[in-house]
């Protein structure tokens, strides 16, 4: 008897019913909503465009099933759906939004759009539950106008686990090695963790300071100059005197030599139950999530202390009334450690959007390479454009190999009106399978001389 799929046990694990109904909502960077009130670094870094983070609303449809709903901004490609149906991908309903907004989230424009509340609250008569990326009083305002359970916990208690104060807090209770850092929620307990920090940036070592709430690289300074701490000593000093405020949120950890950067993935059930569901090795660039390799090249031990910790963590968050899925950053580091617990993100992670095609097209002997591939763009390209280009590189259920598009929305998100011909950036994201290594490697070069070697417009 095989073992339920990984969503049927996130059903399981959050409502005590596998075959409940969902309603999925990508509602990514749900961080912006949870840092709204806290006092963090002053406005440092970028971000992508938000027109492309908030279409990645499209993962959704790859994590729901054929009895669950999905909310987006736009109606997905219609060539990228039957694509989906014909490699045998039972795909959800689709419910979209009355209008879009592309600097808005899909649950602001949801909240906007009486035609979808009316559908909602026909489906939460029929025991549908929202399950949304993160929950926060956005999702919350949701379920009370539609009536839909909310099958995460409520926002207070989401929020605070997914603080970067609370895991380093949590990981140092629990006796998890972790790098030399800092937890700061004062000024002034900031102004003397930051001297304390510059003595390790003068012997050398760099440190990072971090926003509690900071997400994909936002909210996080690299620092290896002491000079540069005092600036921002000076800063959030100055802030604080002219607000009257003396919060902050922000972590402060030396940056350890790392070898790999590591996502591993746990669900807590609400009976206080964990499941372990998998380890993947992080790409990441500048500190922004760019895919996963599966399997992540790590020793057995290795992944026995991550079981281990997840049992732990996921004891400790049951006890702080979480439950649902979660995703932990580790790294292991250049001297054979491992270091468990970088952060701990009570939400979905990019890596839970990837299971449900793993599950039906990864085998036991496969390699595979979750990543994005970024375009320049001089007008819209249609999913059958994009097959057309790519041809045999795409995945076939016969071979078992290729690229398995797992979001389109995102390669057109942030196209300009059509009288404006200035070139746009998009992105394409897709998992690659292969039988092994050197196949792997061969087909991800091929896709990206394929979208890279000309501006794309077809």
């Amino acid at each position: 008897m095989s073992p339920p799929s990984f969503l049927a046990g996130v059903k399981s694990a959050c409502t005590g019913d596998a075959t409940t109904p969902f309603v999925l909502l990508g509602n990514f960077e749900v961080e912006d909503e949870w840092a709204r009130d806290e006092v963090g670094l002053p406005s440092i870094g970028g971000r992508a465009s938000a027109a492309i983070v908030n279409r990645m609303d499209e993962f959704a449809v790859l994590l729901a099933g054929a009895g669950d709903h999905v909310v987006l901004k736009s109606a997905p490609d219609p060539d990228y759906l039957a694509w989906l149906a014909g490699l045998g991908v039972p795909l959800p309903r689709i419910l979209v939004t009355d209008s879009a907004d592309p600097a808005a989230t899909v649950s602001v424009d949801a909240l906007r759009s009486p035609r979808l509340l009316a559908e909602l609250r026909v489906l939460a008569a029929q025991g549908a539950h929202l399950l949304p990326h993160g929950m926060s009083t956005v999702e919350e305002r949701l379920c009370e106008l539609t009536g839909l359970a909310p099958a995460l916990p409520a926002v207070p208690v989401v929020k605070a686990v997914n603080s970067k104060i609370y895991s380093r807090r949590v990981a140092a209770e629990l006796g998890l090695p972790q790098a030399v850092g800092w937890e700061c929620e004062t000024v002034a307990e900031f102004a003397a963790a930051a001297g304390e920090a510059a003595r390790s940036v003068a012997a050398g070592r760099r440190v990072g300071v971090k926003d509690a709430y900071g997400v994909s690289g936002k909210g996080i300074v690299v620092v290896d100059d002491p000079r540069r701490l005092d600036q921002l000593v000076r800063m959030v000093t100055r802030r604080a005197e002219k607000t009257g405020d003396q919060r902050i949120a922000l972590v402060i950890e030396e940056w350890a030599d790392k070898a790999l950067d590591l996502n591993y993935h746990f669900t807590v059930g609400r009976d206080g139950t964990v499941r372990f569901d998998f380890v993947k090795e992080a790409l990441t660039e500048h500190g922004v999530h760019k895919g996963h390799r599966i399997p992540a090249r790590i020793s057995a031990a290795h992944t026995a202390q991550l079981v281990d910790t997840a049992d732990r963590l996921g004891a400790r968050l049951a006890a702080d009334g979480f439950h649902g899925v979660v995703g932990v950053d580790a790294i292991t580091t250049t001297d054979g450690g491992l270091l468990p617990v970088l952060e701990i993100n009570a939400r979905n992670n990019m890596s839970t959007y990837q299971t449900a095609l793993q599950e039906r097209f990864m085998g036991p002997d496969s390699v595979a390479l979750a990543r994005q591939y970024d375009l320049t763009l001089t007008g819209p390209v249609s999913f059958a454009d994009l097959a057309d280009r790519l041809g045999d590189l795409l995945f076939t259920a016969g071979r078992g190999t290729g690229l398995l598009v797992n979001n389109f929305a995102t390669v057109n998100a942030a196209a300009p009106p059509p009288d404006d011909p200035r070139p746009y950036a998009g992105r394409l994201y897709g998992l690659l399978l292969a039988t092994g290594e050197q196949e792997l490697a061969d087909l991800d070069r091929a896709i990206v001389a394929t979208v890279r070697k000309e501006t794309v417009h077809v």
